[in-house]
């Protein structure tokens, strides 16, 4: 287990398994945050729908082709990345390094992914791409 304690907090690398506890957190339909890097080092937090795979190595957002966040993770692919959602005292946080993919394949599957978490189908968009982050660290929940 690789882990590191800071006032309170959990920081677990993905080495070790999620908990039940945390996939469920994270199955539940939350609104979530992406915090992405502007060219001039400057954080850009946007709220956004997030999907985690159930082994959690890889989380996606969808979102428009020409979004800031979008171009925010082209500028440093692969780009770091936070994803984080909170609900009264629960909260967590997951890390990673991503990459924009705009391939049909690719959309579908996170659109498809969306629509069970989020329990509605996203409107089709001619513009969609798929921010796709390969997880190495979660903080908050187990």
């Amino acid at each position: 287990m690789d882990t590191d304690r800071r006032e309170g907090t959990r920081m677990t690398r993905t080495t070790e398994a999620p908990s039940d506890e945390l996939r469920a957190f994270w199955a539940e339909r939350h609104l979530c945050m992406l915090t992405t890097l502007r060219p001039d080092g400057r954080p850009h937090v946007v709220p956004v729908g997030v999907t985690v795979d159930e082994d959690f190595t890889t989380a996606r957002v969808i979102c428009r082709r020409g979004s800031v966040k979008a171009r925010n993770v082209r500028l440093g692919e692969p780009a770091r990345v936070v994803v984080s959602q909170v609900d009264g005292r629960r909260w967590s946080s997951l890390e990673g390094s991503a990459v924009v993919r705009e391939d049909p394949e690719s959309v579908a599957d996170a659109e498809n992914r969306y629509a069970v978490r989020y329990h509605r189908q996203p409107t089709p968009h001619p513009e969609r791409v798929v921010i796709e982050i390969s997880l190495d660290r979660r903080l908050g929940m187990r």
